[in-house]
C-alpha cells in the first residue's frame, strides 16, 4: 500500500509531475505540492461545475499522491481559506482567495498562448466605420470565450470635427453629416420654414464648416457671422444641431445570452444582466479595475455587490500609443481563465493596432 510519508521507499509516489512557479506558490504562502493540488481543484471545478473529491486529484496526472495525502491537503488548504466545502459529505470548492492563486499562476502561461487565427483574420479584413469595428469586436470576443464581452471606446472625449456637410433631401429638408476625427460620422435632418436653394445651403455649410471643423462638437454654437439674417438663422440651427454630436464613451455589449447560459440561479442572472444594461456602471467597474492595476478581478475585487458571482477579464487597448478604451469579458468565477485572458489580450491589441493604422 502506497505511503504518505517522505521517507517512502517509492519516491516518486509523492512527486509532483506539474507545477507553478516556485517562488511564485512559495510568495503566496503554498508549497509545490499544495500549489499543485489547489490548481488541480480549481481546474476540475471550472470544468464540471461540481464539488471536488479527493479521488478525482489524487487520479488527476499533475499529482502523483495518495487520495489520503490529498485528503490531508486539500483539509490545509480549506483551513487556509482556499478552498471551502459546502457541504459535510462533498467535496470542495474555490473561494475567491484560490482562483485569485490559480489566476496569479496561469497569468504568464496565458499570455503565451498562441493568438488566435480568428483575431489575426477578422482585423486583417475588417473594413468600415468605427462604430461597426467595435460592436464586431465584441461579438468576436464573446464568440471566442463564450462569455458576455464588453468594447469601450473613450477616444470620443477628444473627439474633434473633421469635415461637416449640408445636403438639401428636398428644398425644405436638410441632411447634415459631421464626420468626427475618431472615424465617427453623425447624421441630422432639419424641416426648414421656407424653401432654401443650393446657393444659399453651400454658403452655410462654408459658415457652419469655419465654425466647427477642427474643433469639438458643439463649441462656437451660437456663432453666426455672416450679418445676413436667413443665412445667420439656419447657421444657428446646424450649430445647434450638431453640439447634439459630443462623443463620450460609448458601450458595445455582446453576448448577454451566454451569460444567462452561465448561472444556474435565476436571481444570479438577472442581477448580472441589470449590470449588463447600466453602461456607465460598466465602465465605472472596467475603470476601477484597472486603476487598481487588475486586469482580473474576481467575485468581491470588482467592487460591484451585484457581481459577487462573476469575474471580469479587462484590458486597455491603445492608439499610437494612447489609452483610447477598454474591452472586457464579463462570466462566471469559475470563468477559463487562461483562455478568456488570452482572448481578452489578442483582441485589445488587435484593435489597437487597426486604429492606428486607420479604418478604411
Amino acid at each position: 500500500m502506497p505511503s504518505d510519508s517522505t521517507t517512502s521507499p517509492v519516491p516518486d509516489e509523492e512527486h509532483v509531475t506539474r507545477m507553478p512557479d516556485d517562488r511564485t506558490s512559495q510568495a503566496r504562502g503554498l508549497d509545490d505540492r499544495k500549489a499543485a493540488i489547489l490548481t488541480a481543484v480549481v481546474e476540475e471545478y471550472i470544468e464540471t461545475a461540481q464539488p471536488v473529491g479527493s479521488g478525482a486529484i489524487a487520479a488527476a496526472s499533475a499529482v502523483r499522491v495518495s487520495p489520503a495525502t490529498v485528503r490531508n491537503e486539500m483539509a490545509a488548504l480549506e483551513a487556509d481559506g482556499y478552498l471551502v466545502q459546502p457541504h459535510t459529505s462533498a467535496g470542495r470548492v474555490p473561494t475567491e482567495k484560490g482562483y485569485r492563486y490559480f489566476v496569479d499562476s496561469v497569468g504568464r502561461s496565458a499570455n503565451r498562448l498562441p493568438e488566435p487565427q480568428e483575431v489575426r483574420a477578422f482585423f486583417r479584413h475588417m473594413k468600415g466605420e468605427l462604430e461597426h469595428l467595435m460592436r464586431d469586436s465584441a461579438s468576436l470576443l464573446s464568440r471566442l470565450t463564450d462569455y458576455a464581452a464588453v468594447v469601450v471606446d473613450h477616444s470620443g472625449d477628444g473627439a474633434v470635427v473633421r469635415s461637416v456637410q449640408l445636403v438639401s433631401l428636398t428644398s425644405r429638408v436638410l441632411l447634415v453629416v459631421v464626420v468626427l476625427s475618431n472615424g465617427v460620422v453623425h447624421k441630422h435632418t432639419i424641416e426648414l420654414g421656407s424653401d432654401v436653394d443650393e446657393h444659399e445651403v453651400a454658403a452655410v455649410r462654408g459658415v457652419v464648416a469655419t465654425v466647427v471643423e477642427g474643433r469639438q462638437p458643439g463649441e462656437g454654437a451660437g456663432a453666426a457671422p455672416t450679418g445676413i439674417p436667413s443665412r445667420d438663422d439656419l447657421a444657428r440651427r446646424v450649430l445647434m444641431v450638431l453640439s447634439g454630436s459630443r462623443e463620450s464613451d460609448r458601450v458595445y455589449v455582446d453576448g448577454t445570452a451566454r451569460v444567462a447560459d452561465s448561472f444556474e440561479a435565476v436571481e444570479s442572472v438577472r442581477r448580472v444582466l441589470s449590470i449588463l444594461e447600466q453602461q456607465l456602471v460598466v465602465v465605472n467597474v472596467l475603470t476601477d479595475v484597472l486603476d487598481r492595476g487588475l486586469n482580473v478581478a474576481i467575485g468581491t475585487e470588482t467592487g460591484e455587490d451585484r457581481l459577487e458571482e462573476c469575474s471580469v477579464v479587462v484590458a486597455p487597448y491603445e492608439v499610437e500609443g494612447e489609452r483610447a478604451g477598454t474591452i472586457a469579458v464579463l462570466g462566471p468565477t469559475r470563468m477559463h481563465y487562461p483562455q478568456a485572458m488570452a482572448a481578452v489580450a489578442a483582441v485589445s491589441r488587435q484593435l489597437g493596432r487597426r486604429l492606428s493604422d486607420g479604418l478604411s
